[in-house]
């Protein structure tokens, strides 16, 4: 299992990476116990940040809030490191989130610069970021922005793309990896709610149960998913099975999820060990750069790390 591990992290740490894809990589290592690693990615995220606040951006047309995935591991860095220079940009992706980031009337973040589009992936960039960083009522207000305008409270799942001009969907599809980031994003986020937060704690673990098992209604048989979720004309994907065993192995090892989820988990789990290749590549994840196929890529790679860190701590 450790030489399985150490496969996957060596391939995740030799693809290229946009500001999302640096953030989750620093967050598996962050939650393998890796923290060395996680703070060398979280540094570079400060080495890349832009002008405005957002951390690790490869190009001007970087998203709002994918920049955010790298808050948590920058937090950790900032305080064991002491160093200004990640403290100063720690606070500047803070400030950009909380204050100058496009956002609907309401507060709810848009995800892109150049369009009033909501984003269900925004679930995990931003308010697991938030919620760490203290700024819990805000990390709600988010989560339920996004919810608002993108959860099919029938289907038990997640639209993709809302456009908030033409108060339409721009993609209504339930896709997969879309509903592994929500999935895995409010289980971070009920991590990091102080103890005084009990009514939220329990609102956010019994929607986090409906998205898991809207998606187990469309589990395949050899514990995988398809791309859009409940259309199995799509390409059969495997990063919604690592995120979806992430997030259940958090939940029972947090005791808000029954322990008879673990079967599910258990199946998601050998189906990602079974596609990860002798290189440690994760095969047949939504694969990048265009994500509309399978392939391989770092959220992949990531998710793996993930989801065996959370395996460990059912143990």
């Amino acid at each position: 299992m450790e030489k399985m591990i150490e496969r996957v992290s060596q391939a995740l740490l030799t693809m290229q990476r946009y500001s999302w894809e640096q953030g989750v990589a620093a967050q598996a290592f962050l939650e393998l116990g890796e923290t060395n690693t996680a703070i060398m990615l979280a540094r570079d995220a400060v080495q890349r940040q832009d002008r405005d606040g957002r951390l690790a951006c490869m190009h001007e047309r970087e998203g709002a809030t994918d920049p955010a995935a790298n808050g948590e591991a920058l937090i950790v860095a900032a305080h064991i490191t002491r160093d200004p220079v990640l403290q100063a940009g720690l606070e500047a992706m803070l400030d950009y989130l909380l204050k100058t980031a496009p956002r609907a009337s309401d507060g709810t973040l848009f995800h892109v610069l150049d369009a009033k589009e909501v984003w269900v992936d925004s679930m995990y960039m931003a308010p697991p970021f938030l919620a760490a960083a203290g700024h819990t009522d805000e990390a709600i207000r988010q989560i339920q922005g996004i919810n608002r305008r993108l959860w099919n409270p029938e289907a038990k799942l997640y639209a993709h793309i809302w456009n908030e001009d033409s108060n339409a969907f721009i993609r209504p599809a339930h896709w997969g990896v879309g509903n592994g980031w929500a999935a895995a994003g409010i289980t971070r986020v009920i991590r990091a709610l102080p103890d005084g937060r009990g009514n939220d704690k329990q609102s956010l673990q019994e929607h986090v149960r409906k998205i898991i098992d809207g998606c187990l209604v469309h589990q395949r048989q050899d514990g995988l998913f398809h791309d859009v979720v409940d259309a199995p004309e799509t390409f059969v994907e495997t990063n919604l099975a690592q995120m979806l065993a992430y997030s259940i192995y958090r939940g029972i090892a947090g005791r808000w999820l029954p322990s008879g989820y673990e079967v599910y988990a258990n199946r998601m789990r050998k189906a990602a060990h079974q596609k990860v290749d002798v290189s440690g590549y994760v095969q047949g994840v939504c694969g990048a750069p265009g994500f509309d196929r399978a392939g391989t890529a770092p959220e992949g790679q990531a998710f793996f790390l993930l989801m065996e860190a959370a395996w460990r701590e059912t143990r």
